[in-house]
Parts: C-alpha cells; structure tokens; sequence
C-alpha cells in the first residue's frame, strides 16, 4: 500500500460561484484503477462527488475525463502508471460542465446523429444476411470499435474553439459506413462531413488518435474520408505522413 494525492476538479451549480478543486489523500495499491480510487472517495469521504461510471471494464465508455492533462477512460489507467506526486482529475474539455466531472454530452451526441449513424440500404430484403466478403468487412472493422466515450473529440483543439465542428468520434462513425459495402448513404454522409463544420476542420493534431482508449487510427480514418470527398474513392488505404 502507499498514498496517492487526487487534485479533483468540483463545481456544483447550485452552490458554486466557480469552479474549484479539492484535495484528497488516500492509501491505494499499485494496480488501484482511477475509477476506483473515485469510489473510494465517493463511498467513504465525499458522497457528493458526482462522474458518470457504468460497466467500469472499458466498453461503456461512460468514465471518460481528464486525467493528468490526458482524456482517459477512468477505469482503464492504473495507479502506478501515472508518473505523479499528485494527480489531478477534470472533466473533459469542450463540453458544459454539469456537475464535478459531468459534462454535457448533448453537443457530442446531436453531431454523431448528424452523420446518420445506421445502416442505409433501400434493396429488397435477403432471404438470409446481407453477405460481404472477409476483405469487404476489414475495410471498415478498425472504425466499428468506437464506444462513444467523447475522449477523442473532447481533446481535439479544434473543437474547443469551434463546437460546430463535427469532431473526431463523428467521423469515425461515418467511416464505418461509408465503407460498408451494404451501405447506400454513403453521398448523403459526405455531403455532412463536406461542410465547413465537417472533416476539413481537422488539423491532423493526433490528439484524438492518441487519447482513444480502443486504439482506433482516427487520424487515418478523417483521412480517408477527406480522401472520399475529394476523389469519390471508396477503395484506397490512405495513411497519414505522421504514421509512415
């Protein structure tokens, strides 16, 4: 056992003039997750801590914030892998702030909505499942593993400044589909990510590439479908220089 100090942003609305942030020590174990050590605050020291938890094993999605200066999913970053006499905890950034580490994540699912997030296929129906071949469904697979978590998009620069812009996790989502060879919304989709608000906001940061906690090559994804726009080419790879 040792101690670790959380520095813990809080703000409560309806007693907060501003934000401010409160100190807790606590003894933790190495492999301690930062979700648990919030329990532990939340159960034994503070109840009026508030931050959104849920399945706590990294598929919700639902524990992201700021951890160290990093959008992270809480449940998922251990104690002992943050290099730190003290460890400072906030809510995500570009999004209201609701309460502590709540923010309002209406702005990050109204643009997720915008891109059609659904399979498009007026045909008749199969008698069975609509087939693709193994190469077909890899084409996209990277891009389905998104938990909308908001981690990227809320450590994007350019959404800080513009919340208009679509943002990182929308555009992972219309590239699941504008790759699947089942889809036909795929016009309607780029049409969306073509506007001034869409993927040529992108200033290839890596930011969001760097805070996903599935591993998911964003950066490449925005890529390609910047790609699609520009050339109607649903087929090529294409690789940001950063990655080569």
């Amino acid at each position: 056992m040792s101690q670790a100090t959380l520095k813990i942003y809080r703000y409560n609305p309806e007693e907060d003039a501003k934000p401010h942030y409160d100190t807790f020590t606590l003894e933790v174990e190495p492999e301690d997750r930062i979700l648990d050590t919030l329990e532990h605050i939340k159960g034994y020291i503070d109840g009026s801590l508030s931050f959104r938890r849920s399945c706590a094993h990294g598929v919700c999605g639902s524990d992201a914030m700021r951890i160290n200066g990093h959008s992270r999913l809480a449940c998922k970053v251990l104690v002992k892998d943050l290099d730190a006499g003290e460890i400072l905890i906030e809510p995500l950034l570009g999004l209201p702030v609701l309460k502590d580490l709540i923010v309002d994540l209406t702005p990050f699912f109204d643009h997720y909505k915008e891109i059609m997030p659904y399979l498009v296929n007026n045909d008749p129906p199969p008698e069975k499942e609509r087939l693709q071949s193994e190469a077909e469904r890899a084409r996209f697979d990277d891009t389905t593993k998104c938990i909308l978590c908001a981690a990227c998009t809320t450590a994007c620069p350019p959404f800080w400044s513009n919340r208009r812009y679509v943002g990182p996790a929308a555009i992972v989502n219309a590239h699941r589909f504008i790759f699947d060879s089942r889809d036909q919304g795929t016009a309607e989709r780029l049409e969306v990510l073509a506007r001034p608000d869409g993927v040529w906001r992108c200033r290839t940061v890596f930011n969001c590439t760097e805070a996903c906690p599935r591993g998911i090559r964003i950066t490449k994804a925005i890529a390609e479908v910047k790609h699609a726009i520009e050339t109607g080419d649903l087929t090529t790879f294409v690789t940001p220089v950063e990655e080569e």
